[in-house]
C-alpha cells in the first residue's frame, strides 16, 4: 500500500479539501491526516465568475492557475504522501455535449509538488460515452468494506448520499467481491444540492451558507414550488445519470419572490424530495442512508431527508468516516487505482458501456511504478 493525497474543490467552491489515504487501490488499509484551505473572496469570485465556460473562453485560465496554485500550496502541508490525486475546478458538465471541463493542469501540478499527479479523471469515461459522474461510487463500495470489517456497518446493502454543490448517491453491496462487479453498486445524481441555498445566501445575505440550517429552520417551504419542481423530467430519468452544477435554474427564479427564510426552507424541501425521488431506482432499500458532504452538518436539510426517506439517516460518521473528506479521500483512492490500471467507473454509476480506467498521469521527472498494474 501507499501513501496518496487525495484534493478536492467541488461545485460549492469553497475551498480545497485535502486527506491522505493509505491504499493499493482495491482496499483501504488506514486513513491519514486532512484539511482544508478556503479559497479568499477574490479567489471564489474568479473561479465563480468561469463557471459554464469552456477551454479558451473568459477567465477559464485565471481560474486554472487559481486551482493549480491553491492545491499546490495545501499539497505542501502533506510531504507524507507519495502521490497526488486532483480533481481540478469543473466549470462545465455537458456529456451528451461538450464533454466535461476541469480547470487545473495535472503536469503543473506535479512540476509545483515534484510529485507524480494523476488527475483529468472524468475525460475518458465521457469519451467511451459515459456521463463522466458521479465518480466516488467505487470508493464507496472500499468504504462499505472497510466498516464492514471494523464492526461498524452490517454487510448489507448501504447508501452514500454526498450533499455538495450537486447530490449523489451511490447503493453499494459490501459483499460483492469488486466494485466493478454486477450488482455491486448503483449511483447517480439525485438532483440540486447546496449550491442554490449556497448561492441565495450569497446573493442576498453576503454569505456563503445557511449555517446550522438557522434560516431554513425559520422558514416554512412552498410545497406548491416543491412540487412543480419534481416534475421535472430528470426524476423519470432512469439512471445513471449526471447532472451540471446549474440545470435547475428554474428552482432559484421559483423561489426569488419568497422572503429569505421561505426561500431557503423551499430549496431544502426540494434538495430532500429530490432524494427522495431517486430512491425508486435503487435495487433494494438501503439499510441506512449515510450523508456525507457539507449538507450533513445542516439540521433542516437532515431533518427534512428524515421526514421523506423510508430508513434511517444518519451522517456518515456512524460508519466511522470522515463526511468532510470523503471526496478528497475518494480521489486518492482513485489515483491509486488508476496507476494500477484498474476500472474507475462502471456501467451502473456512469452508464460507461464497460469497466473504464480514467484519468491522466503527470511525473515531475521520470515514470515512477509503485506497484503491479493488475492485482
Amino acid at each position: 500500500m501507499i501513501r496518496v493525497l487525495g484534493m478536492m474543490s467541488g461545485t460549492s467552491m469553497d475551498g480545497v479539501d485535502a486527506a491522505v489515504i493509505e491504499t493499493d487501490g482495491v482496499r483501504i488499509g488506514g486513513f491519514g491526516r486532512s484539511g482544508f484551505r478556503g479559497y479568499s473572496d477574490n479567489e471564489a469570485a474568479v473561479l465563480h465568475g468561469a463557471l459554464g465556460r469552456w477551454p479558451g473562453e473568459a477567465g477559464v485560465e485565471d481560474a486554472a492557475t487559481i486551482s493549480v496554485a491553491s492545491h499546490a500550496a495545501m499539497a505542501a502541508d502533506f510531504p507524507e504522501a507519495d502521490l497526488i490525486g486532483y480533481h481540478g475546478q469543473t466549470l462545465a458538465h455537458d456529456p451528451q455535449g461538450r464533454g466535461t471541463h476541469q480547470a487545473g493542469a495535472g503536469a503543473a501540478l506535479a512540476r509545483a509538488t515534484d510529485r507524480p499527479v494523476v488527475w483529468d479523471f472524468r475525460r475518458e469515461d465521457v469519451r467511451q460515452g459515459g456521463e463522466g459522474a458521479p465518480l466516488a461510487p467505487f470508493f464507496h463500495w472500499a468504504c462499505a468494506g472497510w466498516a464492514v470489517g471494523q464492526g461498524k456497518l452490517p454487510p448489507q446493502p448501504v447508501a452514500f448520499l454526498n450533499l455538495g454543490g450537486v447530490g449523489n448517491i451511490t447503493w453499494v453491496d459490501p459483499t460483492a467481491p469488486a466494485p466493478e462487479a454486477p450488482g455491486a453498486c448503483l449511483a447517480f445524481d439525485t438532483g440540486p444540492a447546496n449550491a442554490p441555498l449556497n448561492d441565495l445566501m450569497r446573493r442576498r445575505l453576503r454569505r456563503s451558507h445557511d449555517q446550522d440550517g438557522a434560516l431554513a429552520v425559520a422558514g416554512r417551504a412552498d410545497e406548491a414550488i416543491v412540487a412543480d419542481f419534481l416534475r421535472h423530467p430528470w426524476f423519470d430519468r432512469p439512471p445513471p445519470k449526471s447532472l451540471d452544477r446549474d440545470q435547475f435554474r428554474g428552482l432559484a427564479a421559483a423561489v426569488e419572490p419568497l422572503p429569505d427564510a421561505d426561500a431557503a426552507a423551499t430549496l431544502v424541501a426540494a434538495l430532500a424530495g429530490a432524494v427522495a425521488a431517486g430512491l425508486r431506482w435503487l435495487p433494494s432499500v438501503p439499510a441506512a442512508v449515510l450523508v456525507c458532504g457539507g449538507g450533513r452538518r445542516n439540521p433542516a436539510i437532515m431533518g427534512r431527508l428524515a421526514q421523506v426517506l423510508p430508513c434511517a439517516v444518519q451522517p456518515v460518521e456512524a460508519a466511522g468516516l470522515d463526511g468532510d473528506m470523503l471526496e478528497a479521500q475518494a480521489f486518492g483512492w482513485l489515483a491509486a487505482r488508476v496507476m494500477r490500471g484498474l476500472p474507475t467507473s462502471g456501467p451502473t454509476t456512469t452508464g460507461v458501456p464497460a469497466p473504464c480506467c480514467g484519468g491522466r498521469i503527470s511525473h515531475p521527472r521520470g515514470p515512477r511504478r509503485f506497484f503491479p498494474t493488475r492485482p
